[in-house]
């Protein structure tokens, strides 16, 4: 396994207890006869301010609450094991930068449900995973794009049919927005990719390599200019000469050797 990415018991932890926490609100609303639809976004209103932290917690329904459960629990684990040093902070920001886009741009209407927060993590992951160019976040990316691909439709406005149940598409966009801010406002230099070769630098000019003076604008292998050097420079003496007087002197050999006779 990569050694940026290390499993650890928040990976099941952190979404298992958001998501018994949501059931756990909607349990209390059903059990006292509790109504928290009032306590969601209402734009453009002070008190509809409160919904910015209490409506990702808020669900009309248990069909709502089962829907947006499921995508809950894979894509906090997934931001959890793969940017463990940045999901608390997405999820904080994101749930509070979502709400506000929703309530600035939303209908007059209750606006309720995680699914902004889903948007938000569903964005993040996919614009993060490209912006850092690692390997495994890219296919990361891909995996999310494919899998909840079809989310992407449900940030436009449909027409309201009679008796049946409202979208906040508004949340879903605010959600979006809010995740791809994130992804560029949160770096990830652990990610970064080691410069191992002259080439990779962000500064290298390939008019100065030798490899590349090879090759002409269109790619074909061309030969290096000659320079011409001074022919002074190049001419050589073909012999060695010096201004130092030599002297030689004849010494005769005495070594006792015998002659070698006739």
């Amino acid at each position: 396994m990569d050694k940026h990415f290390k499993f650890t018991n928040a990976v099941i932890g952190l979404p298992l207890f958001f998501v018994v926490f949501l059931w756990f609100v909607f349990w209390v609303e059903i059990r006292f006869n509790l109504d928290f639809v009032q306590n969601g976004i209402y734009p453009r209103t002070f008190s509809g301010l409160q919904g910015v932290i209490f409506s990702p917690f808020i669900h009309g329904d248990l069909e709502h609450l089962y829907n947006n459960s499921i995508p809950l629990l894979i894509l906090l684990a997934a931001l959890q094991f793969f940017y463990a040093k940045q999901s608390m902070r997405v999820i904080g920001y994101g749930i509070v930068l979502s709400g506000i886009i929703t309530w600035v741009i939303g209908r007059e209407n209750y606006h309720i449900g995680a699914s902004g927060l889903i948007y938000v993590l569903f964005s993040f992951v996919f614009f993060k995973g490209i912006q850092t160019k690692y390997n495994r976040l890219v296919a990361l990316s891909l995996a999310v794009i494919v899998v909840y691909g079809g989310l992407v439709w449900y940030i436009f406005p449909s027409p309201e049919i009679p008796g049946n149940k409202s979208i906040s598409w508004e949340g879903h966009l605010g959600g979006l927005l809010t995740g791809f801010i994130l992804s560029l406002l949160y770096k990830t230099p652990e990610y970064k990719k080691i410069i191992k070769y002259e080439w990779e630098r962000p500064d290298f000019d390939s008019s100065q390599d030798k490899f590349m003076q090879r090759f002409d604008e269109q790619g074909n292998f061309v030969n290096l200019p000659i320079i011409e050097e001074n022919e002074e420079e190049q001419e050589l003496d073909s012999y060695y000469n010096s201004n130092v007087s030599t002297n030689y002197e004849i010494v005769e050999d005495k070594k006792n050797e015998s002659k070698p006779k006739s």
